[in-house]
């Protein structure tokens, strides 16, 4: 889920994330936000050999297929994507919201993609599955004044002010399920990412994480609305791009 929302920031949802570096390709991959980050790489290969298998060739893109398995609440996603020939580290690096960002520098980056800030927080919801790298949440739980200070205390153990770099913590209490236990955590002051708690912090989007906290159910639906939403922009369509035969590397 996390491999599509950092796929569909820099250039759509064109399969981008997935290509390896070569000397033609500068991969989204090394990307700061991406980095010994973002994984399931060998699942969506995987995918990939079965759903080719089952149709006999490759007709199915990487870009269709990692929206399909993307999916948290179930929906029913439009295909017919295409994949990319390019990737952009640049792109990437520009477009994915960073971990140190306020809440008006993440309202401004989603604006430029076209969404709003019910978006912004629906989206930001798929932080409830997954891990954060030490080096991306070492400044908030060492100088944020906004964070439960046992919280703090336990990512301290996982993270100490110098090295350990990539020492992982869950972004949520429960980092295997689709939940809405992200906002709650964000309600108690215990959003792993500075970027995530200013979601919860005396702004203009509380009222909508506090709503989250209690309401799975209109979670869910949002969920659904901004994923739909976020997943049609700039797709490859026609005669764009390619079918990739293998999801790391252009044909």
């Amino acid at each position: 889920m996390l491999l599509c929302l950092h796929l569909l920031q820099p250039q759509g949802c064109d399969g981008s994330i997935l290509l390896d570096p070569t000397p033609s390709i500068d991969s989204e991959k090394n990307a700061g936000p991406n980095f010994q980050s973002a994984r399931g790489f060998e699942v969506v290969d995987e995918i990939k050999k079965a759903v080719d298998a089952a149709c006999g060739k490759p007709v199915v893109s990487c870009a269709d297929i990692l929206a399909v398995a993307a999916r948290g609440p179930k929906w029913k996603v439009r295909v017919g994507r295409r994949d990319s020939t390019t990737a952009s580290r640049a792109a990437a690096n520009a477009n994915i919201p960073a971990p140190f960002f306020s809440l008006s520098q993440l309202i401004d980056n989603f604006k430029k993609h076209g969404l709003n800030e019910k978006d912004l927080v629906a989206l930001s919801g798929a932080h409830t599955i997954g891990f954060a790298r030490c080096a991306t949440f070492r400044d908030r739980i060492y100088n944020d004044s906004n964070i439960n200070p046992y919280f703090a205390k336990t990512l301290k153990h996982i993270c100490p002010r110098k090295g350990g770099d990539f020492n992982l913590a869950p972004l949520d209490t429960t980092p295997a399920h689709f939940d809405k236990a992200y906002f709650s955590d964000l309600v108690q002051k215990k959003g792993v990412l500075h970027s995530d708690q200013e979601l919860f912090n005396g702004g203009s989007t509380d009222a909508l994480v506090r709503k989250y906290s209690h309401d799975t159910k209109t979670f869910y639906k949002d969920f659904v609305k901004s994923m739909i939403k976020m997943g049609n922009i700039k797709p490859l369509t026609g005669y764009q791009g390619e079918i990739r035969l293998n999801c790391r590397k252009v044909n």
